[in-house]
């Protein structure tokens, strides 16, 4: 498969009256056409500032220090407002977590799936925008959409809104989708429906996506590959069966141990004890040490380097070196050596 984007060494910082907060720190990944890469971690490890700096949608506070952004083979990390504006949209779009800081309450459905096509296609004739549009209706979901497109955002419900705004975000076709903890605010039915919404139009326009997300749950619905994210960086990367059977982090450990079928029997759901750390700033050596129980001396000094399990998992973690003492882990079927 081609690869659409890459992503080398990328460190983007907050400059606030407090400090440099290190939003995200030396962060590298691929994505492949057509693939589904979930992003998971805890609020605040950096997981949306990380898709936003690809998209150059970051306030003017923050700042790319490092690394490149490349889509396509071109890369975009010194790219301005005016060359990203013709790169939004047709190249790659976003879904946010809620659908109504998106849309306008005081225009219809209709007209604001037919202003994003329009934006792309300024010559498109009435016809042809009116088709358009009931086709984009239609392919999230959206019932009845001739009578439909006449309605407000405050017609729909929470399900339907989200529908809308990922109609608006497949406006131009873009060959990279992101897709910013879109099922947050929705039940569990619907985000059910949502999330299956998304498998099926990756697989019916080969759209390239990445999700991201705080919900293993979520992950296992719909993601090819899984990277988790921890203080900023990427801790561990690998397949989708390899995070969930064979997970090598302890990190993956506490989230995986956290979700209810873990817990089957027990009285109460697993936790991670601790906070996650300050990223004005982030502690030395591995910066989810103090909340390992798994955790080395050298932990507490050296930040560890990422070991290459297969060729595709990788995790960082001093459990991997080879002079680390045996460790049999609290899910997977395989003990760290």
């Amino acid at each position: 498969m081609a690869r659409v984007l890459e992503v080398k060494d990328l460190s983007v910082s907050f400059f606030t009256p407090a400090g440099e907060v290190q939003a995200v720190r030396g962060v590298s990944f691929s994505l492949e056409a057509g693939e589904v890469l979930a992003i998971v971690g805890e609020s605040g490890c950096g997981k949306s500032v990380l898709c936003k700096s690809i998209m150059k949608l970051l306030p003017a506070s923050a700042k790319i220090k490092s690394g490149t952004i490349c889509v396509n083979g071109v890369d975009i990390t010194g790219y301005k407002e005016r060359d990203m504006n013709k790169l939004r949209g047709r190249l790659f779009s976003m879904v946010f977590q809620d659908p109504m800081t998106s849309l306008n309450p005081t225009m219809t459905i209709g007209a604001q799936i037919g202003e994003a096509v329009r934006v792309h296609e300024p010559r498109i004739s009435r016809e042809k925008l009116h088709k358009r549009i009931l086709e984009l209706m239609a392919l999230v979901g959206i019932e009845h959409p001739e009578e439909r497109m006449k309605l407000y955002p405050y017609h729909f419900s929470g399900g339907m809104r989200q529908r809308s705004v990922m109609a608006i975000a497949l406006a131009a076709n873009p060959d990279i989708l992101f897709a910013d903890e879109p099922t947050t605010a929705l039940d569990v039915t619907i985000q059910a429906q949502i999330l299956d919404l998304l498998r099926r139009i990756q697989t019916q326009l080969g759209t390239a996506t990445v999700f991201v997300t705080h919900d293993m749950g979520v992950v296992a619905r719909v993601a090819d590959r899984v990277a988790v994210m921890y203080a900023g960086k990427i801790v561990e990367i690998g397949t989708a069966e390899e995070i969930f059977y064979e997970p090598r982090h302890p990190y993956t450990w506490g989230l995986m141990q956290s979700l209810p079928a873990y817990s089957k029997g027990k009285k109460t759901l697993s936790t991670i004890p601790g906070m996650p750390p300050s990223l004005l700033h982030p502690p030395k050596g591995d910066a989810f040490a103090s909340r390992n129980p798994y955790a080395l001396q050298i932990d507490h000094e050296e930040e560890p380097p990422m070991f290459r399990i297969t060729d595709t998992h990788y995790a960082a973690t001093w459990l991997l070196d080879p002079r680390a003492p045996k460790i049999t882990p609290p899910i997977g079927g395989r003990s760290h050596e």
